[in-house]
């Protein structure tokens, strides 16, 4: 009887981008790395400014977000949001990454 093996390996590449986080993350308040260590590392990596929320909750712990992010939406919007929509979506032990698209509408009544 013959015995054969094969492999196959599948790769996805693309560049490191600089910051490693683009708009914002959700850390889970069992995740392997704090929101300290994150700042830091941010402070080392980036010039880009980022603003810590913390959280009191059972799932996430901090929210650390692109402080342009906050001059348009304010932080009580945004966690708001990440309690509705993002925490059952994650577990204490994830840090999930946050890409924002923004719009904001203004109009201006008077002629």
């Amino acid at each position: 009887m013959r015995r054969t093996r094969q492999h196959r390996l599948r790769v996805r590449i693309s560049e490191f981008r600089l910051p490693p986080i683009e708009d914002g993350l959700v850390l889970g308040n069992r995740s392997p790395i704090g929101h300290i260590a994150v700042g830091k590392a941010l402070d080392l990596l980036s010039s880009t400014a980022y603003e810590h929320i913390p959280i009191a909750d059972d799932v996430i712990s901090d929210i650390l977000i692109r402080s342009a992010v906050l001059r348009k939406i304010s932080a009580e919007v945004v966690i708001a949001f990440v309690l509705k929509e993002i925490k059952p979506l994650m577990g204490a032990d994830e840090i999930l990454h946050l890409h924002l698209d923004v719009e904001l509408l203004i109009e201006d009544g008077q002629a």
